[in-house]
């Protein structure tokens, strides 16, 4: 297994399905049969869930103000996470939501310690609320908890198998990168992620992997090393990574 920690970000409109808004049943069941998986076979995983699904706090349709939008946008992570969880335990895989807002009813508080402690033992963590910060994305705290628990890097699961150059959809041109730089996608304008957190994984040489969670073994085989989706990496030219951290973690075997 190429990578031991990751932490795997699921957007909450994922989690909807074909639906507009809610949870889907069968797309939960199978992502956490996927998790299940990398799990059973010594994977440590930690997982950082979005809202977008239950509500979008940048979102003017009420409205309501931009803070108290993102605090409902986090109470959405939770009620994901509490069914992300549940699903996950009906699996019998061990399980622990943290949250970022204090909710100690249905969450343990986010302590980076106790985190790294449970995915020692063997339990998958789930974080959820966000970085308990209005102005914030959940992108911003898939890379900050990434960072903090010393992931290996961040699996970014997508409904699309990667990043392209444009919108395939729209674009019949478009093409998939394999492999791309911080730099490049920076200078290409390709929406990876918001820019707070594209910078902070740039600034910390955390690799990130695009790919699509929704098709059977994706999660196994991007953690085993296959060619899965795009890679974003600091360095990709052989000549120039030779001397960087991640190679000599072998993520570019």
């Amino acid at each position: 297994m190429k990578y031991k920690r990751v932490l795997l970000k699921l957007s909450g409109e994922a989690l909807s399905g074909d639906k507009n808004s809610g949870i889907d049943s069968e797309i939960l069941l199978k992502y956490s049969n996927e998790i299940k998986k990398v799990y059973d076979v010594g994977a440590e995983v930690a997982i950082v869930i979005g809202g977008g699904n239950i509500y979008r706090g940048f979102n003017n349709e009420f409205k309501i103000d931009r803070v108290q939008g993102d605090y409902m946008g986090m109470l959405g992570t939770l009620i994901n996470g509490l069914a992300l969880q549940n699903t996950l335990e009906n699996l019998n895989i061990p399980t622990r939501l943290q949250s970022a807002i204090n909710v100690n009813k249905v969450a343990e508080p986010y302590i980076k310690r106790k985190a790294i402690r449970h995915l020692d033992k063997g339990r998958i963590v789930i974080f959820c609320a966000g970085t308990g910060n209005p102005y914030f994305t959940t992108d911003s705290a898939a890379v900050l908890r990434a960072i903090e628990i010393q992931a290996d890097v961040i699996l970014k699961g997508t409904r699309v198998d990667g990043i392209y150059s444009d919108d395939p959809k729209k674009n019949s041109k478009a093409f998939k990168f394999e492999k791309i730089t911080f730099n490049e996608a920076i200078k290409k304008g390709l929406k990876i992620m918001d820019t707070t957190a594209f910078t902070l994984s740039y600034e910390n040489n955390l690799p990130i992997i695009v790919f699509d969670m929704n098709i059977e073994n994706n999660l196994f085989r991007v953690l085993n090393g296959e060619k899965i989706g795009t890679i974003v990496n600091l360095w990709l030219d052989e000549w120039r990574i030779k001397d960087n951290f991640w190679f000599n973690k072998g993520v570019y075997d």
